[in-house]
């Protein structure tokens, strides 16, 4: 496929061209025409839980800080002086009156506004405060997750989330009661284009040839629990917008959901033990079921994953490198050793030293060193194409194995890419 054709060349239904991680000018194209035309996923309210919190994060490649004000509003402000464009904050969380700049001191409220300007003499008739606050993105917020688009005139987030909110009220469940919190995070970079990863989080069909390693690693029980390859309810939807959900652990899809049936795993007979004292049988239950999260991975296009239990988000920084943060989730006000067990988890599988996220990165440094070579070989998506079904509420639903997901993510991505406006 050549390079220089148009969207729909380049992303057709069945495969996309090796153009779509090699091309410096396509990858230039995506930043103005998606990351700063859609809903970007900027923070989860856990990370601001007080007037004054603030975490620093990128809509696409522009910094940006997120803020809860003293009126409990979430702000998200281009991270940029009005005055000669120094950035205002370095660190990337913590909890203020506000952000002064280093260079002239120009100081601003958390929802953006100017408030002070030293030595003012000289601005007058020249300077209204009013008139140069931060830039503000327009903030969207569902079940805590907060997103941010420059475009003024998007479509409402709900509306946006469309077919994902039910598999985010789901994921959510895993809280067993409480509300879910970051309890903190993993930040590394990959040498690779952004869609690489994009497409990995609904891909099933890795999971048994990449994390052999991580199979081999933990209890009989847990590798039962994910042997999804040949079951037939492990299935990955098209959820519309660019999002997919792929089922790994139908018995988890809703954690509300139990038949009484599934015996909790002995590894954690020590958590039941301690829980025991607390709580009855039935919370001790619940929480304990939930420990591996929800039982699917849901892919919000264009930069934040819910994976099971955690989120991994995104962040372009050139057409051949990417930025990756994976946030380990914990129960906000829940027991100290369930959030214990569950870092545990995460750093096994996740975490620098664990077995999942190494292996995820080489693999797709190795798609980007790859694609070098045979520059006109398309990258197939078409596994499971002939054995896509339409569910009554218009979904796209193939096996967990197939790559239905991918092909929703490229179908969003050519819509963008050819729409100019």
């Amino acid at each position: 496929m050549n390079p220089g054709a148009s969207a729909a060349d380049l992303a057709r239904d069945d495969r996309v061209s090796s153009a779509l991680y090699t091309d410096p000018a396509l990858f230039e194209r995506e930043m103005s025409r998606i990351f700063e035309r859609t809903w970007v996923w900027v923070a989860h309210e856990s990370e601001l839980p007080k007037a004054g919190d603030f975490r620093t994060a990128y809509v696409g490649r522009q910094p940006v800080i997120v803020t809860r004000d003293r009126r409990g509003g979430i702000n998200v402000l281009v991270n940029r002086c009005r005055h000669r464009g120094a950035s205002l904050c370095e660190v990337p969380k913590g909890n203020g009156n506000g952000f002064t700049c280093p260079y002239h001191a120009w100081s601003y409220a958390l929802d953006g506004k100017l408030r002070g300007v030293p030595y003012p003499d000289g601005y007058e008739d020249v300077l209204e405060k009013k008139d140069f606050g931060l830039q503000r993105l327009k903030v969207g917020v569902y079940a805590g997750m907060v997103f941010a688009s420059f475009n003024e005139d998007i479509e409402p987030l709900e509306d946006f989330l469309g077919g994902a909110r039910l598999w985010i009220d789901r994921f959510m469940k895993q809280g067993a009661g409480y509300p879910i919190k970051v309890q903190g995070e993993h930040r590394f970079r990959f040498r690779g284009n952004w869609k690489i990863q994009l497409e990995n989080t609904t891909d099933g069909y890795h999971f048994p040839i990449v994390h052999r390693s991580w199979m081999a690693s933990v209890d009989a029980e847990t590798a039962n629990m994910l042997s999804f390859m040949t079951d037939e309810k492990a299935v990955t939807h098209s959820l519309g917008n660019g999002h997919s959900v792929m089922v790994m652990v139908p018995e988890h899809v809703d954690l509300d959901e139990d038949d009484g049936t599934e015996q909790l795993q002995a590894r954690f007979s020590h958590i039941i033990e301690e829980l025991s004292r607390e709580f009855d049988p039935a919370e001790v239950r619940r929480i304990v079921r939930s420990l591996h999260g929800s039982g699917f991975n849901l892919n919000l296009f264009p930069n934040v994953a819910m994976s099971m239990s955690f989120f991994r988000v995104l962040r372009p920084l050139s057409v051949n490198e990417t930025e990756i943060r994976h946030m380990a989730l914990g129960l906000d006000g829940g027991p100290e050793i369930v959030n214990r067990q569950r870092l545990r988890i995460h750093e096994h599988f996740q975490g620098p030293f664990g077995f999942g996220s190494p292996d995820d990165s080489e693999a797709w440094d190795r798609v980007q060193r790859g694609v070098a070579g045979g520059p006109d070989l398309p990258i197939l998506v078409n596994r499971g194409m002939e054995r896509e079904r339409k569910a009554d509420n218009g979904d796209r639903v193939s096996h967990a194995t197939d790559e239905t997901g991918m092909r929703e993510a490229y179908a969003m991505w050519k819509r963008m890419m050819t729409d100019a406006h």
